[in-house]
This record gives structure tokens, C-alpha cells and sequence, in this order.
């Protein structure tokens, strides 16, 4: 089968019925997934600090030095999230946090080889490209001294956050701060050259266009061709409230779970590189989470035992295991327990 077009991408986001999406992303879904398995994995995302110099408009997490809620979190205060995580039979941990204007590597890698060391059977899936980039710059280092000193300390995976839309005129207006489309993608190709597999992520709802999504999609997998790194794909919907960006943009436009199904199921077609798509249930709610595993997505993503960023923007959905086992046997699907790099560590059918 020919490879989708950005022509044919296009087309189908602006003009095909939605039900006829589903079914096509369904069908390319199961090529890919056989035996109908969707997976989930029990993590927990540790923000290790709330302190960032990036102000990207469109978060409501970040925090100044000065503020009165400002943190950096010590290590007794991580070991006891951990120690929670390991209860529950978790098996990850989503670590990462605002850029720190002050700490250098050498804070990083205590901080991965203290967790590593203390536990060992948790996977560090850690540090966005924007942590890595900014690493990089204040320790005056390169990408790949900074993830090959990490890897060494312990560091399993890289989390695709900061991508938003890769492209440079719509991150020069949400985000004037953060590093360009080339460089994160940079940080991703040095990783995947180091062993340390990634995924690739899209926030989508503020002032991109189609073609600027599309031109997203593109990129990540020319990257996925030529490296074969990132594990999966997720994307989620710009949560608005209490962001600089919508008091900019006060008539922005909420996108509808229509939108977000419509736009995963093209994703499913487009990237036919990336075995694994997960649904965004934490922004989209668990019904719309469920439907998405119609539209394309093979993957829950997280039990989400905590979680800072998107709540900060007012928006709480949560589940637990039990819940997101019935929620796939709901549809006929089979769910199954995993770890970061998408092995089966348990099946529920």
C-alpha cells in the first residue's frame, strides 16, 4: 500500500466522514496489532521541579524562583512518590520538570543514579528535549555527552514532550523561548544514535493550521525512518484555562473530541512507521479515551497515578488499572499490562 501523501492527509482531515475515518484507522490498527491487545502501563509522573525559565504561554504549571510555591523536590520526597508507585505494582516513573535556570548535569545525574540505584526495577523514562537542550547549554556539553552521562547513571527513555508543533512560526508565538523545530528534533536523533528510544508527542489546538500539523507528522517520520527510535506516538488537545495564551487569544477555539478523534485516526494512517499510538484520556476524559482505541490508538498510556501539568490547566480525569482493564474489554479488545518499551508483563483476557 502506497504511503499516505500530505496532499491525502489533508484531505482526509478536512473532508472525510469521521465514522469512514475510524474504520480506515481501524483496519490499519489491527494490521499492526493482530491480536487486538491494548496495553497500558502503571507509572507514576514525578515533576521534579515546577521552576522554568521557558514561560510558555500555554502552561499553567511553571512556576519563578521567588515564587511562593516554587519547589525542587528532595530526594526523600521523590523516594516516598516512588515507594507509593511500587504498592501498586508500578513499574515507571514519568520524570521530568520545569527548565531550571541554575542546576547543571552533574545535579542530573546524582539525581537518575540515586533513583537507579535505590530502584532498580523502576524504569527512569525522563527529561524532555527542551531539559536535555538546556542541559546541554548551561553545562556547556553536548546532546549527546549529556544523554550518554545520564544513560550511564541510569536513564532508560525519553518522553517526546515539548514538541507542541514542530514548526517555527507557531512556536515563536506559543512558546518564543523554547528551542526551534531542528534542535528538538536533534535531541531525539542523538538518543536514538545512543540506544535511548523516545517517543514523539503533538499538542494541537492553539494557532496551528492542517498543513502545519501535517508538516509535524512529516518530520517525525523522516526521523522514524531513518533512526527507527521513538516507541509511540501520542497527541493531545492545548488545555486552556488559566494560561497566558488564551487570555492573548481570548475567541481561541476549544477543540471537540471530534477533532481529536478525527486527527488520531489520520495520524494512525500517516505514520506508518510507529507501531504504537496512544489515546490522551488524561485531556480527553475516559469515554472519549476509550473511543479513540476505535480511531487508531493501540495504547491507554498511563494509570496516571500523578499528575501536575494538565490538571494545572484545570482539567482532572483519572483511572486506575481496573478501570482501564474494563474500559478495553468494554470494546472487545484485550488488555494486557506493560512496561516502557512495550513488553507484555501481564494479560487480562
Amino acid at each position: 500500500m502506497a504511503r499516505l501523501t500530505n496532499k491525502e492527509a489533508l484531505d482526509l482531515i478536512q473532508n472525510a466522514p469521521l465514522l469512514e475515518l475510524g474504520l480506515m484507522a481501524s483496519k490499519k490498527k489491527l494490521e499492526l496489532h493482530p491480536k487486538k491487545v491494548t496495553t497500558f502501563v502503571v507509572d507514576r509522573n514525578i515533576n521534579y521541579t515546577n521552576i522554568c525559565w521557558v514561560d510558555c504561554k500555554f502552561c499553567a504549571f511553571y512556576r519563578k524562583e521567588k515564587d511562593n510555591d516554587a519547589y525542587v523536590l528532595t530526594f526523600d520526597e521523590i523516594d516516598a512518590k516512588i515507594d507509593e508507585l511500587l504498592e501498586i505494582g508500578g513499574t515507571q516513573i514519568l520524570f521530568q520538570g520545569g527548565v531550571h535556570p541554575k542546576l547543571k548535569i552533574d545535579f542530573y545525574e546524582k539525581l537518575v543514579e540515586h533513583i537507579h540505584n535505590k530502584y532498580p526495577t523502576i524504569t527512569i523514562h525522563g527529561f524532555s528535549a527542551i531539559e536535555i537542550d538546556y542541559i546541554s547549554k548551561i553545562s556547556k556539553i553536548s546532546y549527546q555527552e549529556v544523554i550518554q552521562r545520564l544513560k550511564d547513571k541510569g536513564l532508560a527513555s525519553i518522553p517526546g514532550a515539548g514538541a507542541e508543533i514542530l514548526n517555527d512560526d507557531v512556536r515563536d508565538i506559543i512558546a518564543p523561548k523554547k528551542m526551534d523545530t531542528k534542535d528538538w528534533l536533534e535531541v531525539h536523533r542523538v538518543a536514538h544514535k545512543l540506544d535511548v528510544k523516545s517517543t514523539a508527542t503533538m499538542m494541537f489546538g492553539t494557532i496551528e493550521t492542517d498543513e502545519q500539523i501535517i508538516s509535524h507528522w512529516e518530520k517525525i517520520r523522516e526521523l522514524q525512518d531513518e533512526t527507527g527510535g521513538f516507541r509511540a506516538y501520542i497527541m493531545w488537545s492545548f488545555q486552556s484555562a488559566h494560561t497566558q495564551l488564551a487570555k492573548e487569544i481570548p475567541n481561541m477555539k476549544q477543540q471537540s473530541p471530534n477533532r481529536y478523534l478525527r486527527l488520531l485516526a489520520v495520524a494512525r494512517l500517516y505514520l506508518d512507521n510507529f507501531k504504537n499510538i496512544q489515546s490522551s484520556w488524561v485531556t480527553q476524559g475516559s469515554y472519549i479515551g476509550q473511543m479513540a482505541l476505535k480511531f487508531g490508538a493501540n495504547d491507554l498510556g498511563s494509570t496516571m497515578m500523578e499528575e501536575n501539568v494538565v490538571s494545572a490547566a484545570g482539567v482532572t480525569n483519572s483511572m486506575n488499572q481496573l478501570q482501564m482493564i474494563e474500559l478495553i474489554k468494554d470494546i472487545g479488545e484485550n488488555p494486557a499490562k506493560r512496561d516502557t518499551a512495550y513488553n507484555i508483563l501481564e494479560k487480562f483476557f
